[in-house]
């Protein structure tokens, strides 16, 4: 439609009067018209994005019922929302690394590295990670579109270390804000079509909480395979052959997600498994796109990490030279938990040169911010013995390690020891998975509600004792086989109230409605 034309001036005071009255009905009328006034006229991707829970915005609603409670007459009988939804370990009382805090302090106020009282090894890190930016300063744009060159040279090298000499390329790294948007700019390279030729991607069940509505944004099927709860949440390799000639004929699966540690489940592929589900995608021609965020956490006893590209690049050229294998790893991690810098990247390899092009180009659009991409070189380059910070820094890593191990096995018993509830021990992560065994009548009013039963029963959890947890619906889980999720790095005195709380509450609902 054509845009209304409107006269500058009228010599005639009343004709200006008239004439501005008739332009402004004629500019209301063309707005009307053209506003996006119908459900018909958004983006058909947009409309089948799944709607999130609302279990987030009903936790910060009652904390600010809380905090104003004497304005608005609402009073609860606890004084905190403890929200261990997602794995955000400092809002759960972890306390952040000291040597990463105070570099990047330094990093953001510069006259610090005048500061004596901070260590050596600090102020000469700062030093070196100001050289790398633009005009020596964190708040100029990026150095580049991918990273800081100095950055994904050391993620490169902490990647070789890691694999045993497996060698890695800053050129295959691309940084990005948060290993979310790493994984959205793949999937809007890797998808297209429409019906039987859309892409699909094998996911499992149940998957990382934010992967389904990732999908939904970038108009990617989710074909789902079942994890093997009986066993710990193992991948099945039988499963992934069902999994993908299901779905061929109503999409093109494209690629298979893995998450190693498994998030939320906690279980750590062995050299085996890993092999298996490699050799998979290779006869399949699938993509391989693992998610290792929580490689820093694995406390199963006789468990240890290990990476899908040290496993691919050890089963000889076959594979190591064929096999399509993108990576994703972030500051989000258990030990450092940085969870609010979104600070993530991706490895590729084996991928043609020309699509890895295009991967660039399109983070290219945008700079990405510069204070997380310092932070995950502190992670990938922390301090080594001789260096002044080196002690503390062991300390507090071990005292996370050891309190995230030790949360994970007394949660797991104390969750199995809940009448109507089973939970299978984690190896790895920051997550328990226990499946709830709800009774007929929650059920019931869940259906009747039109909400999901383990979403009912986690929103009364928060209404009446504060505590927030995931619903395992969120993490693809559907039908009557209903979860919660919980994050179980938080301080030991907030742990023990939230299963405090969870007991009582669990144990109220049950005497209400028995099993």
């Amino acid at each position: 439609m054509n845009q209304p034309r409107v006269r500058k001036t009228a010599k005639n005071p009343a004709a200006s009067s008239v004439y501005f009255q008739v332009s402004q009905r004629t500019l209301i009328s063309w707005l009307e018209q053209t506003k996006m006034s119908s459900l018909q006229e958004v983006n058909p991707v947009v409309l089948g994005i799944r709607t999130p829970t609302s279990l987030q915005s009903l936790a910060a609603l009652i904390t600010e019922q809380i905090s104003q409670f004497s304005f608005q007459g609402v009073n609860k009988p606890f004084k905190r929302v403890i929200d261990v939804s997602s794995g955000d370990p400092h809002r759960a009382g972890m306390r952040p690394i000291s040597f990463v805090r105070q570099v990047l302090a330094v990093c953001l106020y510069p006259e610090l590295l005048k500061e004596e009282s901070l260590h050596l090894d600090v102020r000469q890190r700062a030093q070196r990670l100001l050289d790398t930016c633009n005009g020596g300063s964190v708040g100029s744009y990026s150095v580049a579109a991918c990273g800081i060159p100095q950055v994904l040279k050391a993620v490169a090298e902490f990647i070789t270390r890691r694999d045993g000499g497996v060698c890695s390329r800053s050129e295959d790294i691309i940084f990005s804000s948060g290993s979310q948007m790493t994984l959205t700019l793949f999937f809007h390279l890797l998808a297209s079509g429409e019906g039987e030729a859309q892409t699909g991607v094998l996911t499992p069940m149940p998957c990382p909480h934010t992967l389904p509505i990732l999908l939904d944004v970038t108009g990617i099927a989710l074909v789902p395979y079942r994890l093997v709860e009986e066993r710990g949440w193992a991948v099945d390799l039988d499963e992934l052959h069902r999994a993908v000639t299901t779905a061929r004929g109503r999409c093109q699966p494209r690629a298979i997600y893995i998450s190693n540690p498994g998030n939320p489940t906690g279980h750590v592929q062995d050299r085996e498994t890993i092999e298996k589900v490699i050799r998979f995608a290779a006869t399949e021609h699938l993509i391989l796109l693992v998610e290792e965020v929580y490689q820093d956490s694995v406390y199963g006893q006789d468990k240890e990490f290990m990476s899908y590209k040290k496993v691919l690049f050890e089963m000889g050229k076959t594979y190591s030279e064929t096999v399509e294998l993108v990576s994703f790893h972030s500051i989000s991690t258990a030990c450092l938990g940085e969870c609010g810098l979104r600070g993530g990247y991706m490895e590729v390899v084996n991928m043609d040169p020309a699509v890895k092009k295009y991967l660039s180009n399109m983070q290219g659009s945008s700079s990405p911010p510069v204070l997380p991409q310092l932070a995950l070189e502190l992670m990938v380059n922390p301090p080594t013995s001789g260096d002044s910070s080196y002690n503390t820094y062991m300390e507090e890593i071990l005292h996370i390690k050891d309190t995230l191990s030790q949360n994970a096995q007394q949660a797991c018993e104390f969750l199995n020891g809940l009448p109507g509830m089973s939970c299978q021990p984690a190896m790895g992560g920051v997550f328990l998975y226990p499946r709830l065994h709800l009774p007929p009548p929650v059920i019931k009013e869940a259906k009747m509600l039109g909400v999901e039963a383990d979403v009912l029963y986690c929103q009364k959890l928060l209404e009446e004792e504060g505590v927030c947890l995931g619903a395992g619906c969120e993490n693809g889980q559907e039908g009557t086989n209903f979860h919660i999720r919980l994050c179980v790095l938080a301080a030991p005195v907030t742990l023990e109230e939230v299963l405090a709380r969870l007991r009582s509450f669990h144990l109220r609902l049950l005497d209400t409605f028995p099993l």
